[in-house]
């Protein structure tokens, strides 16, 4: 029941994600925070089962901090990408897969930003907008119809807001304030929640 949204923009990435911690029909937190920070200029977003998000996301925000340690310089967003999508398709294949979906937000000074979408068979896409879970049913045609390349940051939050209003009212399910990111050239940015409007 959970929901990742992120929008590629100019010289941007926009992403949300619903607060909720919820097992079976029960919320137990309206304020949990889905979003990973990786680096400076990195951000994954993670749903899926909740201790296997929480575990991976760490153990590849770990490993690319190890990476920079040892390297005395940062991955790029493509070449964390594929570092995830390989340890989740190795883990796949393993005893212990994580069943997790993901998007990576992230900036880099020569490509610009860009926006990947990963799910849990570990199948890795660059594109420009992505929706995680249920609440793609409702937005992903109403980026479709909206979305252009070089949005600008206004243009983009009033993109998420029309999606996020969708999503309030047309899923079943009650998700009432969404986390909001921003990442850009200067790093990665909180923005005010983001809750449906009338």
């Amino acid at each position: 029941m959970e929901c990742l949204i992120g929008i590629q923009g100019k010289d941007f990435v926009l992403v949300a994600s619903d607060m909720i911690s919820g097992r079976s029909i029960m919320s137990m937190k309206q304020d949990y925070d889905k979003m990973f920070k990786l680096n400076d200029h990195l951000l994954m977003l993670a749903s899926g089962e909740p201790g296997d998000t929480v575990q991976f996301a760490e153990y590849i925000g770990k490993n690319i901090q190890l990476y920079k340690m040892r390297n005395g310089y940062e991955l790029s967003p493509h070449a964390a990408a594929n570092f995830t999508r390989k340890n989740l398709a190795d883990f796949l294949r393993s005893q212990t897969p994580y069943m997790v979906n993901l998007l990576l937000a992230g900036y880099d000074k020569g490509d610009g930003p860009s926006l990947y979408y990963m799910d849990y068979l570990a199948s890795l896409n660059k594109i420009p907008y992505a929706v995680h879970g249920y609440g793609g049913f409702f937005t992903l045609s109403i980026m479709d119809r909206h979305y252009k390349e070089d949005l600008s940051k206004e243009e983009a939050m009033k993109l998420l807001q029309m999606c996020i209003t969708e999503i309030s009212r047309r899923f079943i399910v009650n998700l009432p304030s969404f986390k909001v990111r921003l990442v850009d050239k200067d790093g990665v940015h909180d923005l005010s929640s983001m809750s449906p409007t009338v």
